[in-house]
């Protein structure tokens, strides 16, 4: 048996690094994020240009073009929705199909929006990085690639952080550096495995 392990968590959470952790125990890691990047320089690039001419470029979507295409217009953000997320669905199913061949003990579906999208119901157990709410502004904005507005226009769109704790089966808390969130990892990963072992 796969154990598949769902994990979330709101933007500036620690959830890249906490991903970074599982790779480091050698256990695969869907990146739903890197599919999309990957899409748009790869088979989306054609069908975003047929929806959303002007956005194709040598180097496959122009980001800032498709941007400026979408925000803020509901419609337009639905229209290349529905493209690009069948994409990822079948990138998704062929990855967890591919670790169930090969006995994969433990797999990761890292999905910012995994509730939202309803991808829980693919994992075994799900897994919701936090922090305060202090220090998630905090990270986010000395990253210094957003407003306080867009930062907050975000969130509105995310399950609040309460409510994907209290859906959780394990909590990884990042308030308490690095240290603290790997041991944290490592117990679930530890756990997971017993339990494919087991089945």
């Amino acid at each position: 048996m796969t154990v598949i392990l769902g994990l979330t968590g709101s933007i500036g959470m620690g959830k890249t690094t906490t991903a970074q952790f599982f790779r480091a125990l050698d256990v695969p890691v869907f990146d739903a994020d890197a599919v999309v990047h990957d899409l748009y320089k790869t088979e989306a690039v054609d069908l975003i240009e047929q929806a959303f001419p002007g956005t194709k470029t040598n180097d496959g979507v122009d980001r800032k073009k498709l941007g400026a295409a979408v925000i803020g217009q509901p419609e337009a953000l639905k229209k290349l929705e529905a493209l690009i997320h069948p994409l990822v669905q079948k990138k998704r199913q062929d990855f967890i199909k591919g670790h169930q061949d090969k006995k994969t003990p433990v797999i990761v579906l890292d999905i910012p929006l995994l509730f939202e999208t309803k991808a829980d119901q693919l994992c075994d157990f799900v897994i919701v990085v936090t922090a305060a709410a202090e220090l998630q502004k905090k990270r986010v904005m000395e990253r210094g690639t957003m407003t306080l507005d867009q930062f907050e226009t975000i969130l509105q769109k995310q399950m609040p952080d309460a409510e994907k704790r209290a859906r959780a089966n394990y909590v990884i808390e990042t308030d308490y550096g690095l240290d603290h969130a790997r041991q944290q990892v490592e117990d679930i990963v530890r756990h997971c495995q017993a339990k494919a072992g087991n089945s």
